[in-house]
């Protein structure tokens, strides 16, 4: 029951008491009327109508207290979820850090390295540079003090003129040799003899040999000189193969007119010092061959070791802008290690009607008798004053 109903009836009670004490009559008149109004006031529906009011509001605030409670229940689980999944990620945010500080000290290291090397490939490079340009400047001066000389040029001149006489000699008494001397009453026989050498000479020479200081031959002498001196002004660094395609200095073009004009295509010169120099003699000699006799030139390198031959073949290959193809028996330069095997090589090219030209390196101690009876060879005499080791770390 509602409190407040309660406490409206109870002084009707009392006051009921108090009037039947006082006036018993008119009590039960009076209760015949207000028992009425009172039993009016006690309205049991209502009273239910309430306490139903009261259960409903009691069970919605449980059902409310009860969603909260679940719903509190919910927030802690995806508390803890969230919680556990910001471990999980500082975890990983500290992996990461790790990883990264290691990638960096790694790369540091790998930069520091790789720095490191390429000063040393620097320092390397600068060495060698160094080295070639100590090396150009001792040429040159070797070019200028060694081979520019009066005495040295005289000397080379007169050593050179001695080959030529000396080969002169041998061919002219080979073909005195080889003669018929026919006895005549009118010519005395030591005439007639040397008058027969004499016209053997241009025999020799309708047969192939090549000659190229003797006065019936002033053209061909010509169109030497103008290619040498071709070489020395104008050259031609893009030309055709076979032509020299490099710098001709004075010296080496006085060396080359040396041997075709004084040595008659047979003899030797004194080293320059450097196999690339010698390798850029010889191909200015092989360049005027080969413009003067074709195909018909084949040149035939001797040196005792793989690495001159090496040697040779890269430098003849820069000065006369030929190719691999180049070399070979049947080609137009052939290596050799060996001076037998030069002259069996020559001895076939002269049959099938060949130049060879021999070309010696100034390793060569002694040179072959053999390899003296063919009409063109180039020797290179090293110089006593220059020392082999540094010669042979030139290359």
């Amino acid at each position: 029951m509602n409190p407040e109903e309660s406490q409206f009836q109870q002084p009707t009670d009392e006051s009921l008491v108090e009037q039947e004490g006082q006036n018993p009559t008119l009590e039960l008149a009076d209760n015949s009327e207000e028992v009425e109004p009172a039993l009016e006031t006690v309205d049991p529906t209502e009273e239910v109508r309430l306490l139903e009011s009261e259960i409903a509001s009691e069970s919605e605030d449980n059902f409310i207290y009860a969603e909260s409670q679940q719903r509190l229940a919910e927030l802690q689980r995806t508390e803890f979820a969230l919680k556990e999944e910001i471990a999980n990620l500082q975890a990983s945010y500290k992996a990461l850090q790790l990883q990264i500080g290691e990638t960096q000290v790694a790369m540091g290291r790998l930069v520091q390295e790789s720095v490191s090397q390429l000063e040393q490939r620097k320092q390397a490079l600068q060495i060698s540079v160094e080295q070639l340009e100590r090396r150009q400047e001792r040429i040159r001066n070797e070019m200028r003090t060694t081979f520019a000389g009066t005495s040295q040029d005289l000397a080379i001149r007169v050593q050179g003129f001695k080959d030529y006489l000396t080969g002169s000699l041998q061919d002219l008494a080979a073909a005195a040799e080889q003669l018929q001397l026919i006895p005549s009453p009118k010519i005395e026989p030591e005439k007639a003899t040397i008058r027969e050498a004499k016209s053997s000479e241009p025999q020799g020479i309708s047969g192939g040999t090549p000659q190229f200081a003797q006065q019936q031959f002033q053209d061909t002498t010509k169109q030497i000189r103008r290619l040498i001196d071709q070489y020395r002004t104008k050259p031609d660094y893009y030309g055709p193969a076979w032509q020299l395609r490099r710098t001709f200095e004075p010296v080496h073009a006085e060396r080359v007119s040396n041997w075709f004009f004084s040595q008659g295509g047979r003899g030797a010169l004194r080293s320059m010092g450097s196999r690339l120099q010698n390798t850029l003699v010889a191909s200015a000699v092989i360049s005027v061959l080969y413009k003067l006799h074709g195909d018909r030139l084949r040149t035939l390198v001797l040196a005792n070791s793989p690495e001159r031959l090496g040697d040779w073949r890269r430098g003849l290959q820069d000065c006369l802008g030929i190719g691999r193809p180049d070399f070979g028996p049947s080609r137009g330069v052939v290596l050799f290690e060996t001076s037998e095997a030069v002259a069996q090589n020559a001895d076939r090219l002269v049959k099938a009607n060949q130049l060879p030209f021999i070309v010696i390196d100034d390793s060569e101690e002694q040179i072959s008798l053999a390899l003296l009876q063919f009409p063109l060879w180039l020797a290179f005499a090293p110089d006593p004053k220059m020392m082999r080791n540094n010669y042979d770390n030139d290359f």
